[in-house]
């Protein structure tokens, strides 16, 4: 017994100093060299301080739409639905996300809505949308603006972030500041 119980003892020191402490400071460190020091990127709207870098609730028709969220966009506990894509309740959820934008976006047919306007991140805190998403309510949004559709393509082509050195990721667009850059336009 003695032979396992001090390695083990020794394992399990060595993983809670290098795992609980020496890990978390080099990550601390590493996040005070980054944009605003780790500290999330905060803006100010008419609607108080928002973060750019964790998904918003936009529910009018005035607005273009971010992802669902598992979470109801709550920070404090991210997390997916865990639902198998062949879940019943899972699929219906779906199916009735899909119902509920093609109510509000007539001039959209069912196999263009992208799946990110029907379907939770992995985190549920998924500021950004693809570009196709975005360009899908641009309709809706002119209707209920009163502007032109070719001024939102313009916004929306002007807030598309390409991906990181070219080649990582998708073409995305933060929604919450294509919302704020829609704000000013008016």
């Amino acid at each position: 017994m003695k032979k396992t119980l001090i390695p083990s003892i020794i394992l399990t020191t060595v993983l809670f100093v290098l795992l609980g402490g020496i890990y978390p400071l080099v990550l601390w460190g590493i996040a005070q060299v980054a944009p605003n020091a780790g500290e999330g990127f905060i803006v100010e709207s008419n609607k108080g301080k928002q973060y750019t870098n964790i998904g918003q609730s936009f529910t009018t028709e005035a607005y273009f739409w971010s992802r669902p969220s598992a979470v109801d966009y709550n920070a404090a506990g991210s997390g997916a639905s865990n639902k198998a894509a062949t879940n019943a309740a899972y699929l219906a959820e779906v199916e009735q996300r899909i119902v509920d934008f093609s109510r509000l976006n007539p001039t959209v047919q069912k196999e263009e809505i992208p799946v990110d306007l029907v379907t939770a991140s992995g985190s549920g805190l998924d500021p950004h949308i693809s570009v196709q998403a975005a360009r899908v309510q641009i309709a809706r949004v002119a209707v209920h603006r009163g502007i032109e559709a070719s001024r939102l393509e313009q916004l929306v082509t002007a807030q598309t972030q390409h991906p990181l050195l070219g080649v990582f990721g998708p073409e995305t667009v933060n929604v919450l500041a294509l919302n704020m850059a829609l704000d000013a336009l008016q």
